[in-house]
């Protein structure tokens, strides 16, 4: 019997295949525990569409991601931090702090979660931290630390 799955099946396949199982492992397993429907004309339908459908939007979060990219290529954020004689800093600026300035400065609403610091910064000047926008887009934004005042 063929069957389209609603969730993962373990050794079987992921959500939304369509597998090819015995009758009675349809019947008592598959079907009896909702983890999967039969594979009638209509619900093949309803898998195309679905696919149809995931495969636009995830086009159209992809295009989002790119010209966020862009547009956060030319921009600058300014943060200042505490520092004594000779330029050594106190502390650091974390992603937390670059989250929460991109917000204030550019109004861009950035996951601290998406910034990717090899290391936290503690230099004064220019500094050039990824942002994870999409798994298949890195956007690239550029940080001026001063000392603060």
């Amino acid at each position: 019997m063929k069957v389209i799955l609603n969730e993962d099946v373990k050794s079987l396949g992921k959500k939304g295949e369509l597998v090819e199982v015995s009758d009675g492992y349809a019947r008592n397993f598959i079907l009896a525990k909702k983890k999967g429907v039969e594979a009638t004309p209509a619900n093949l339908n309803n898998l195309k569409l679905k696919q149809a459908n995931d495969a636009r939007i995830a086009a159209e979060q992809l295009a989002e991601a790119e010209a966020l990219a862009k547009e956060l290529s030319g921009k600058k954020l300014k943060l200042s931090i505490r520092s004594g004689e000779g330029g050594k800093t106190f502390g650091s600026i974390t992603s937390k702090e670059i989250s929460a300035a991109a917000e204030e400065q550019l109004s861009l609403n950035i996951d601290k979660k998406k910034i990717v610091l090899k290391d936290p910064i503690k230099t004064l000047g220019e500094h050039k931290v990824s942002i994870r926008l999409h798994p298949q887009v890195m956007g690239e934004l550029a940080i001026e630390v001063s000392e603060e005042k």
